[in-house]
């Protein structure tokens, strides 16, 4: 069977066997259905590697809170009315596994009733529990420094097949970071970078290999974490991050520097082209008319044999614009999202109040 990716599945399976259901049954019913949340086929990386599971037909269909009440009348027309199978893919699946976070796998039956992957919510209701945060209108900069980017970029993705309720208006305002925001984001990288910005020579000049390779990545990452800031494009998490950057609109010369940078065999090599990529990722600053062009050249650090850009003046200049603001001062720590290994943090809803508490503002001498 020929692969089918999971946007045309999905599309498809909403038009050709749901909707003609739904329309049947409640004419006069306003509603809102398509793809967006969790997956890799929400953002179109999905392959056949990933149909093994919490993949294929599925849709997520939004009610008004006056019609919510109509679920499980609609749940039971589903199951009793759909195919058990669309386009060769399963339509029945199992009941969450609890030793696998809750996946359901595909389950080919022959007859009926299926248990298919189709989800019904409120809008709000699913905003709530997928974000953290219903009133999209009302948010604050540390509301959104708690979000998870991946799950930001994951609405932003989506897609609606009918939208009756006006869903994409809603979610507009998470079209990407607020002008502020980005700005402290921004700070925050080049902040990291230049913490380490020395640790690459000097761990290869005292024989530490690993640890020069390690800093590098690290400063890499943080590059291409600047890359997507100002290409205005939010990050997936660490399975993706690699693919989508790959796709960002930027001058190919500086996603070359940075994959010579964490492929160099020695550290000549290695500084060569990891302070390339940082004078090119200034480059994209200074483009960007986030402040006014910071002068910036390679150069040796504070005399000593290893080259660096001072990173730090790219900082000021960023938290200077940041002043007046209620990001002014905070430490440049960037999100809890861009540390790959943080997702069952990051992306909880649950931890998002002890999140945001980090970007608040010190009131008294005990929280110093």
């Amino acid at each position: 069977m020929a692969f089918i990716k999971g946007r045309d599945l999905c599309r498809a399976f909403f038009l050709e066997a749901a909707k003609p259901l739904l329309d049947e049954a409640f004419p006069e019913l306003s509603y809102s259905a398509g793809l967006l949340g969790y997956g890799s086929d929400v953002l179109g990386y999905d392959d056949a590697v990933s149909t093994d599971h919490m993949w294929g037909p599925r849709f997520y269909l939004f009610l008004s809170q006056k019609d919510i009440g109509l679920k499980p009348q609609i749940e039971k027309l589903f199951a009793e009315k759909l195919p058990v199978s669309f386009l060769g893919y399963s339509v029945n699946f199992s009941e969450p596994d609890p030793n696998d976070g809750g996946v359901r796998h595909p389950v080919p039956v022959e007859n009926g009733p299926v248990s298919p992957l189709i989800w019904i919510y409120t809008p709000h209701g699913y905003l709530k529990e997928y974000l953290g945060k219903s009133d999209l209108e009302q948010l604050s900069e540390a509301d959104w420094l708690a979000f998870s980017e991946h799950r930001l970029l994951a609405l932003r993705s989506a897609e609606f097949y009918t939208d009756g309720l006006q869903m994409k208006e809603m979610l507009a305002p998470l079209g990407f970071y607020p002008t502020d925001v980005q700005k402290y984001l921004i700070a925050s990288n080049w902040s990291l970078i230049a913490e380490e910005q020395a640790f690459v020579g000097r761990c290869a000049q005292v024989g530490d290999e690993i640890g020069s390779r390690l800093a590098c990545g690290r400063i890499v990452e943080r590059l291409m974490r600047l890359c997507f800031l100002y290409c205005g494009e939010y990050a997936p998490y660490s399975k993706w991050f690699g693919t989508a950057f790959t796709r960002l609109p930027i001058d190919g010369k500086l996603k070359d520097a940075i994959a010579a940078a964490v492929s160099a065999p020695d550290y000549p090599q290695r500084e060569a082209a990891l302070v390339e990529a940082q004078l090119r990722t200034a480059d994209l600053h200074n483009q960007s008319g986030i402040t006014e062009p910071v002068a910036v050249k390679a150069q040796k650090y504070f005399g000593r044999d290893m080259t660096v850009i001072f990173a730090d003046r790219i900082v000021q200049a960023v938290q200077d614009t940041l002043s007046g603001t209620p990001l002014e001062g905070l430490p440049l720590l960037g999100s809890i999202s861009e540390v790959a290994n943080m997702v069952t943090f990051s992306d909880n809803p649950r931890w998002q109040s002890r999140i945001g508490a980090l970007y608040s503002p010190v009131t008294s001498k005990f929280d110093n």
